[in-house]
């Protein structure tokens, strides 16, 4: 394969050009070789090599591209529906910053807290979680923000689908983090820089 470095995922589109999903390459090469790949995103490209032609004594190899459209694939959209809700995930989505008092932690020292405690019937839902340090979810308690006097620094919100996307993946190429950057909304494409 690639000099024995582990292959990026490819980002996959739909034909009007949503993105879709990651797919490792072993999937992508049989796109490619179904004709599958309607057309190509980037000038960035993955060689994957094959076996050695027994007459020629030449290895067959494959250049894919690292961002595809799948002919006849359809992206699903449905504004309520949100990646699945994982610590993970969410404080990538506020950058390992507390909500609270607005400092950078280590995973470790991150909790998943609730605006709306449980307790108090809170679901636990994107739109009614933050990251909070340690400390800030102790000294918070069951109580809401505003119970508390610790007035967040942001709200919480459902990621879309690029968010999402770029969330999932820790291993995104330059060029398909510009990607699905552009189908984030302005307002939070700084959380991605």
């Amino acid at each position: 394969m690639t000099g024995g470095q582990p292959v990026p995922l490819i980002l996959t589109l739909d034909n009007a050009g949503r993105p879709i999903d990651w797919l490792h390459w072993q999937d992508v090469v049989n796109l490619y070789v179904r004709e599958q790949v309607a057309w190509t995103a980037s000038n960035t490209t993955i060689r994957v090599f094959g076996g050695i032609n027994q007459i020629s004594g030449q290895q067959s190899f494959l250049d894919l591209n690292t961002i595809i459209a799948v002919r006849g694939a359809q992206a699903k959209h449905n504004k309520d529906v949100g990646p699945p809700l994982t610590n993970r995930a969410l404080f990538e989505r506020d950058r390992h910053i507390c909500i609270y008092c607005g400092n950078n932690f280590k995973t470790s020292l991150l909790t998943r807290d609730h605006v709306r405690p449980r307790a108090q019937g809170g679901k636990d839902h994107w739109k009614n979680v933050v990251t909070a340090c340690k400390a800030c979810n102790v000294k918070k308690g069951c109580r809401t923000p505003g119970e508390a006097h610790m007035p967040l620094l942001a709200l919480p919100y459902i990621p879309n689908k690029a968010e999402a996307m770029i969330l999932s993946n820790r291993r995104i190429l330059a060029d398909q983090m510009d990607f699905l950057r552009s189908h984030v909304p302005h307002d939070r494409r700084d959380s991605f820089n």
